[in-house]
């Protein structure tokens, strides 16, 4: 039987379903999601039980459980979402297919759909959001390998439809600070906030922009107040919270850094955290090679958060950051387990294994070995094509300073102030600076080395005065004088 279409979104598409409270709640539920903010599978929920018969609102509650990495829930929505399309809009039944496939795991021939479907409903708010996901996958999944301006023409193709809208503009943003166009970032981002205030995906892009340019006193002061007044509940806040977390490390503050880990991202501490793999791994390591000793708080639990990569490696993001944990926790086993399996896949044609990854993960576990020549060889030639790894620039910046760090350890001074002083042209960075004084003074260059010494310790003035790193800092300063 033919439903009656009687109701619409919020970007005026029809909506198959005659009850405006199941109407209203979707709607809210949609925009929980579109501002990565905590309830919207409630919102949805509500919005089923007021129709039960609400396709979209089934594959929208699918989604979300894919975003919570509750596959189950995810895979019953949209099997119930597929069992009511009968009737529903084309529009509605491409959007339902598009997502059935994400749940199915065809990220590839989703990615293809959505394409489909944005050519002919260009205001498919969710299809654009989830475009940016599987694009952001690396390359071992949908990802696109230049991703970041992909991402940007496909959002610029779009922006003629979407006008004044906060959630378009908040995405908008992060295609332009991934792709260097940090002004109209910010700009964007600002607007999205002054129009939607709990956008968190506005706040991220805001936040991602004064990591660009350097400001981690500026990006602290932001994101920490805009953090009081997030839900504390919402999946997003661990990774706010690891924004935060890198902006204290920036300031040489390592306890507020442990802290903000202890409390807002740790695995065993915080239930919502099934999905941070990236941002435990990666913040754990940084304290660990900035450091130069093991972080007080344990791996074994982020090593738990990685294990399925070591039994079915292929994301490229998610394998690169199981190797963090892995070589941390000393797991050779599992290590050794992953790196089969990605020459297994190499060896079947998978150029991401073969050029990226594999390569990427065993110069991860030369560097844990303590090899640092090896981690060099097997590291250098990755990092200009880290951006196939899928994620944002400042997700990936721990593979370039674990690069750095080699670089240092194996005595490559040269190679490390050549990628030190490229790096601080771009923008401002205490610890580059510090890393570049380590170069000099190994270089013999005495009176260059007291000059970024001298700077970044002004840079760490109100830095943990007794961390590893601000004593290393001192030493070094006293040897050259």
């Amino acid at each position: 039987m033919q439903k009656s279409v009687v109701l619409k979104d919020r970007y005026d598409l029809p909506i198959s379903t005659s009850s405006p409270q199941a109407a209203e709640r979707f709607q809210e539920g949609v925009d929980l999601l579109l501002t990565q903010n905590f309830g919207p599978e409630e919102k949805l929920q509500q919005s089923i039980e007021a129709d039960e018969g609400f396709a979209l609102a089934h594959a929208d509650l699918a989604y979300t459980w894919m975003l919570r990495t509750q596959m189950a829930e995810a895979k019953e929505s949209i099997k119930r979402a597929q069992d009511l399309t009968a009737g529903v809009t084309r529009r509605e039944a491409q959007h339902i297919e598009c997502i059935a496939q994400f749940v199915a795991g065809n990220s590839l021939q989703s990615l293809v759909l959505i394409r489909e479907q944005l050519a002919e409903f260009p205001r498919d708010a969710l299809m654009s959001r989830l475009a940016q996901r599987h694009f952001m996958q690396g390359c071992g999944g949908a990802g696109v390998a230049n991703f970041p301006e992909e991402l940007f023409a496909m959002l610029t193709g779009l922006e003629p439809h979407y006008g004044e809208d906060w959630s378009f503009l908040g995405q908008y943003a992060f295609a332009h600070h991934e792709t260097g166009r940090l002004d109209k970032a910010y700009q964007l981002a600002t607007r999205s906030l002054e129009l939607c205030p709990t956008n968190a995906i506005a706040c991220h892009s805001v936040t991602h922009v004064f990591f660009e340019r350097g400001d981690a006193i500026g990006g602290g002061d932001f994101l920490g107040d805009w953090l009081t007044t997030f839900d504390r509940r919402a999946t997003y806040h661990i990774h706010l919270s690891w924004h935060q977390a890198l902006f204290e490390l920036a300031l040489g503050r390592y306890r507020q850094a442990v802290d903000l880990y202890e409390t807002e991202i740790r695995p065993s501490v915080v239930a919502k955290s099934a999905g941070s793999l990236a941002d435990s791994a990666s913040l754990m390591w940084r304290m660990q090679i900035y450091a130069g000793v093991t972080p007080s708080v344990p791996w074994e639990e982020v090593r738990a958060q990685a294990a399925p990569a070591a039994d079915k490696p292929g994301p490229a993001f998610r394998d690169a950051h199981a190797a963090l944990a892995f070589a941390a926790a000393g797991d050779d086993e599992a290590l050794g387990r992953m790196m089969d399996g990605l020459r297994e896949i190499a060896h079947k044609g998978n150029a991401c294994a073969e050029q990226v990854t594999l390569p990427l993960v065993q110069g991860i576990h030369a560097f844990a070995q303590a090899d640092y020549p090896q981690a060099v060889r097997l590291i250098e030639p990755v990092v200009g094509q880290l951006a196939r790894l899928g994620g944002s620039h400042a997700q990936r910046e721990v593979f370039e300073d674990t690069l750095l760090e080699a670089y240092l350890r194996a005595e490559e001074f040269d190679k490390a102030e050549a990628m030190l002083q490229s790096r601080l042209k771009k923008r401002a960075s205490v610890r580059d600076t510090f890393w570049l004084g380590r170069a000099q003074a190994s270089n013999g260059q005495v009176e260059e080395a007291g000059s970024s010494l001298k700077q970044a310790a002004q840079g760490w003035r109100n830095g943990d005065a007794g961390s590893a790193e601000m004593n290393s800092l001192n030493r070094l300063a006293g040897i050259i004088g």
